[in-house]
């Protein structure tokens, strides 16, 4: 039975209460659906049948639950917080501020939010129109505006206030509305005649000192049950996108049944829920089992970001993992898009570009494939330089095997020219102690003797060759022999 129809349910900022998502099952199940996905901007996709339409948005309707039924008119407001106190800690901002924001805009953005903090790389930053990233001072944050259907690129000179982030979304996405020939689908539009726009009457600002530094992509390895503090979280990756409503049913009333008062959806198609408690963890494992839910898929298929209701897509990134995985091929550090449509946006280090030489109305023949690389193989930054361009479908693995190469060569090249900046810097007059930790070779948690280890009660100013051999790693339970020991400035992070 052909699904011709998808019905797009927003969760602001990727926060699913376990209640709301049961009256959404249920819904689904009344219209005789059985599987549901997640899309790129933390938003529900419920496939159905023209014929089905009518019952799931009349079940929706009774419930109350807000919904749309065709195109993207309202992009859901994305956000880190999935990451928040797993991916990203010591930050000021936490689970109080981001529900503050959440809680102030009281409308419907038609255009793309994105609100993220810069220490992270887990959820894009600037595939939003209205970027807010989080500044190093607690509670002001850089704003990036990128025009809609255009690459123009506008950072503003001032920090805003937490508590503004509201009204000057909302009076930026109506600027933009109101004058379209300006600001949308337009290569020349003007950041500086946007914000002139803009009533800063009761705005608390401040001018920005320097412009933002977006974080390096390095991906977190975001599927399995994993410890961190002295609690799990269980993050769910489904190599179809295709999550079972019978699954997800019982997974809320788990949720529920052991107070957990949310959940998570995440730009990778994924869903992450944390504060599990020990005395809970064997419930988590028990629903897994019973509906068979495979974990610890390999990481070269994990960093790739494909575009919603994309079949092709999918099909391409099933044929590339498999020849990265034959080829024994290095991944890590690097974010594969793949994107087949004109206007999407995709997140992504390297680009698989699929185009048709015969391109006429409904007619598309011939597919061939360009890579592009993002400047400095930031997926935060705009991907344009052409690494290979034309490519049949058979020789794709091997071009973006060249292009990892050079991904790689280009990351030694940094790592050598920072270390000869280093060295020759006028300012260094005698050379620090070298400073040792060890770090999971898993996952990439670090072991800090000067500071122990919480999560098992682990004194400061413990040595890690005294701990003893039954220690596992916080976060992915590797063992001690997992750890390696590495300089400070040596890292991978």
């Amino acid at each position: 039975m052909k699904m011709d129809q998808t019905v797009t349910i927003n969760f602001p900022g990727g926060i699913i209460f376990p209640g709301h998502m049961c009256n959404i099952l249920r819904a689904a199940a009344t219209s005789k659906i059985r599987f549901v996905r997640f899309g790129l901007r933390q938003q529900l996709l419920i496939d159905t049948t023209s014929e089905n339409l009518s019952i799931l948005t009349s079940e929706l309707d009774k419930m109350e639950i807000t919904y749309q039924t065709s195109g993207d008119s309202y992009p859901n407001i994305i956000s880190s917080y999935p990451a928040e106190g797993i991916f990203i800690r010591n930050s000021w901002l936490g689970e109080g501020v981001y529900r503050d924001i959440f809680d102030t805009i009281d409308f419907r953005p038609t255009v793309k939010v994105n609100i993220c903090d810069k220490n992270q790389s887990f959820t894009p930053m600037l595939t939003g129109n209205i970027n807010w990233v989080a500044s190093e001072t607690e509670h002001y944050w850089h704003l990036i505006i990128r025009f809609p259907r255009t690459n123009v690129v506008f950072e503003w000179d001032h920090l805003c206030y937490t508590n503004n982030i509201a009204s000057i979304t909302k009076q930026l996405e109506q600027f933009i509305k109101n004058d379209p020939a300006a600001f949308f689908d337009n290569e020349n539009a003007s950041g500086e005649k946007l914000f002139k726009l803009l009533d800063r009457d009761d705005l608390i600002l401040k001018p920005s000192e320097q412009k933002v530094t977006l974080s390096s992509f390095n991906l977190p390895y975001y599927e399995g049950l994993n410890r961190y503090n002295n609690k799990y979280w269980l993050g769910i990756y489904r190599r179809d996108e295709l999550f079972s409503v019978a699954f997800l049913k019982k997974m809320c009333l788990l949720c529920m049944a052991t107070k957990l008062g949310q959940l998570c959806c995440t730009s990778w198609k994924t869903i992450i829920i944390k504060g599990i408690d020990e005395q809970d963890k064997h419930l988590w494992n028990e629903l897994l089992e019973e509906f068979k839910v495979n974990m610890r898929h390999g990481a070269n298929e994990l960093n790739f970001q494909v575009e919603d209701n994309c079949a092709a897509g999918l099909e391409l990134k099933s044929y590339l993992v498999k020849h990265l995985i034959i080829d024994d091929i290095r991944t890590f550090g690097i974010c594969f898009g793949i994107k087949t449509r004109k206007k999407s946006e995709v997140f992504s280090s390297i680009l698989i570009r699929r185009r048709h030489l015969v391109n006429l109305l409904f007619i598309k023949l011939f597919p061939v494939y360009d890579i592009l690389c993002a400047k400095n193989f930031n997926p935060n930054e705009r991907t344009g330089e052409i690494f290979s361009s034309s490519n049949p479908k058979a020789l794709l693995p091997e071009q973006l095997r060249r292009a990892v190469i050079k991904f790689y060569n280009y990351r030694s090249s940094a790592i050598a020219e920072d270390h000869l900046k280093a060295k020759s810097s006028p300012e260094r007059v005698a050379p620090k102690e070298q400073e040792y930790l060890y770090q999971c070779q898993n996952c990439l948690t670090i072991y800090d003797e000067s500071l122990g280890e919480t999560a098992y009660n682990i004194p400061a100013g413990t040595s890690f060759t005294d701990l003893t051999s039954s220690f596992c790693c916080s976060l992915c339970e590797a063992e001690k022999d997992q750890f390696i020991r590495i300089a400070k400035e040596e890292l991978y992070i």
